[in-house]
C-alpha cells in the first residue's frame, strides 16, 4: 500500500468534500470554511497537486495492487468534484455582468478573459504586488499607535487625478490586519493610477462600538488631507470593506459628515462616493443597540453600493446579504448591485481567484460608473445576480430587519475573531 499517496488522496477529499458541500451551523461552518476555502477558490492548483501525487505514485509502480487502484478511484472521484467547482466558480462572471445590468439600470458587463490573464490565474494564483506599484507602509492617521496605521498603494509614476479606494480588513471587530484581505483589488487599482488605502482600526478588548467607525471617518478624512501626495483626486472617495470591515463602510457610507462621530475633527469632509461591500456582516455590532446595525441605518441619501458575497458562506448566511441588499433598494435613490456569487465562501478575496478576478473586473465597471456620474438607478423590482427570491422579499417595498427574521430566527451574530475575517 502506498501510504503516503493515500494520505495525499485522503487529505485532497477531506478539502475537496467541504468546498464542494459546505455545511452550515456554529461548529460545522467554521470546518467547511476552513478546509474548503483555499481548494473553493483554487481548484485548479489542487487538481495538479492531486494529478501529480497520482504521476509519482505511477512512476514508482505503487499502484498495482488491488487497494492502490481504490484509492487511484478515488483521486478520480476528487478530480471530477474539483471539475465541478472550477464550473461553479467560473458562473460568477455572468452572474456579476447581470447584477451590474440590473443594479445600474444600464447595459454592463465585465471584459473578457484574455489567454493571458487566463494564464496568470493558473500560473500565479497569489495576489503579488505588481513592481510599477509602490506600497508606503504603516503611516500613523490617529492617536491609537498600531491600531491607526495604514499602507498607501499608488503607482510610481503617481499620475494625477486618479481616484482613492479605501479598504477595511475582516475579524468580527476583535481581529484582523490591513492588507490581508482583497490585495487584488487594491494592486489592480493602484495600478491603474488610484490612491489605494488599506488601515487598522481599533478593536475589542479595549474598545466599543463606535470607535472602529470613528477611526474609518479619520482615514477618510487623512486620505483627503493627503491626495495630493499620492496625485490623487479627493472628491472621489470610495470606501470598501470585508466582513466585519464592509460593516464600517456600509455604516461610513450612511453616516458622511456626522459631527458625533468625528470628535476633534468635525469639519472634516467624510463623504465618499460609493461603497463596495464583500461578504459583510449588517447587523448590530454585540451588544451595543441597533444604531449600530448598517441595515437599520440605510436611508434614502446612501451613496451607491455594490453588495458581493457567496451562496455558500457558512460564516455570514448570504440571506443577509440579500436582506441587506433589499433595504437599500427599498429606500435609496442611489444604484444597489448586488452580486450574489456561486459556490463562493468566507475570504473569497484572499486569492487570485477566477471568481474574485471576475468580481474586480465588476468593481471597476461599477466604480467607473459611478465616479462618472452615472445616472442609471437600478431596477427597483429586478434582482442582482442569482437571486430570484429578492424580488418577492421587496415587492411590498417593506423588506425585512433581517434575512433571519425574515426566516423566524435570531438575527446571525457577527463573526467571532479567526481567520475568516
Amino acid at each position: 500500500m502506498p501510504y503516503g499517496y493515500l494520505i495525499t488522496v485522503a487529505v485532497a477529499g477531506w478539502f475537496v468534500f467541504f468546498a464542494l458541500v459546505p455545511l452550515h451551523g456554529r461548529f460545522l461552518g467554521r470546518v467547511s470554511f476552513r478546509s474548503g476555502l483555499v481548494v473553493n477558490e483554487l481548484p485548479f492548483a489542487a487538481l495538479a497537486w492531486l494529478w501529480l501525487s497520482t504521476a509519482v505514485a505511477a512512476a514508482q509502480g505503487d499502484l498495482a495492487t488491488p487497494a492502490a487502484r481504490a484509492v487511484t478511484a478515488a483521486a478520480v472521484l476528487a478530480s471530477v468534484a474539483l471539475a465541478v467547482i472550477a464550473r461553479r466558480s467560473a458562473r460568477a462572471r455572468p452572474v456579476i455582468d447581470q447584477a451590474l445590468t440590473t443594479g445600474l439600470g444600464v447595459p454592463a458587463a465585465t471584459a473578457p478573459l484574455t489567454w493571458r490573464r487566463r494564464a496568470a490565474l493558473l500560473l500565479a494564483p497569489l495576489p503579488v504586488r505588481p513592481r510599477h506599484v509602490q506600497r508606503v507602509r504603516n503611516i500613523a492617521y490617529g492617536p491609537a499607535d498600531k491600531r491607526n496605521l495604514l499602507d498607501v498603494h499608488h503607482h510610481r509614476s503617481r499620475p494625477t487625478g486618479g481616484p482613492i479606494l479605501i479598504h477595511l480588513h475582516g475579524g468580527g471587530f476583535t481581529g484582523g490586519r490591513k492588507g490581508r484581505e482583497a490585495r487584488l483589488l487594491t494592486h489592480r487599482l493602484a495600478s491603474r493610477g488610484w490612491m489605494c488605502v488599506s488601515a487598522t482600526y481599533r478593536l475589542r478588548p479595549g474598545s466599543r462600538y463606535p470607535d472602529p467607525l470613528v477611526d474609518t471617518k479619520r482615514i477618510i478624512a487623512w486620505a483627503r488631507a493627503h491626495a495630493a501626495e499620492y496625485g490623487a483626486d479627493p472628491s472621489r472617495v470610495v470606501v470598501a470593506g470585508s466582513s466585519a470591515g464592509a460593516h464600517l463602510a456600509a455604516m461610513a457610507a450612511f453616516t458622511q459628515g456626522d459631527p458625533a462621530l468625528q470628535p476633534g475633527f468635525e469639519d472634516a469632509d467624510t463623504s465618499v462616493a460609493a461603497a463596495v461591500c464583500l461578504y459583510g456582516y449588517y447587523g448590530e455590532v454585540y451588544e451595543d443597540g441597533p444604531a449600530t446595525s448598517a441595515l437599520e441605518r440605510a436611508h434614502d441619501g446612501a451613496p451607491p453600493f455594490l453588495v458581493a458575497h457567496g451562496d455558500a458562506d457558512t460564516c455570514m448566511p448570504a440571506e443577509e446579504a440579500r436582506a441587506f441588499a433589499a433595504r437599500l433598494r427599498a429606500v435609496s435613490r442611489a444604484p444597489v448591485v448586488h452580486a450574489e456569487l456561486p459556490g463562493a465562501q468566507h475570504c473569497f478575496d484572499l486569492f487570485r481567484s477566477p471568481r474574485f478576478e471576475a468580481l474586480v473586473d465588476g468593481i471597476e465597471v461599477f466604480t467607473a460608473h459611478v465616479l462618472a456620474g452615472g445616472a442609471g438607478t437600478g431596477r427597483k423590482d429586478g434582482v442582482s445576480g442569482r437571486s430570484p427570491a429578492d424580488a418577492a422579499d421587496r415587492r411590498d417595498g417593506t423588506p425585512p430587519r433581517s434575512a433571519a427574521a425574515r426566516a423566524g430566527r435570531a438575527p446571525a451574530a457577527p463573526p467571532r475573531p479567526d481567520p475568516s475575517g
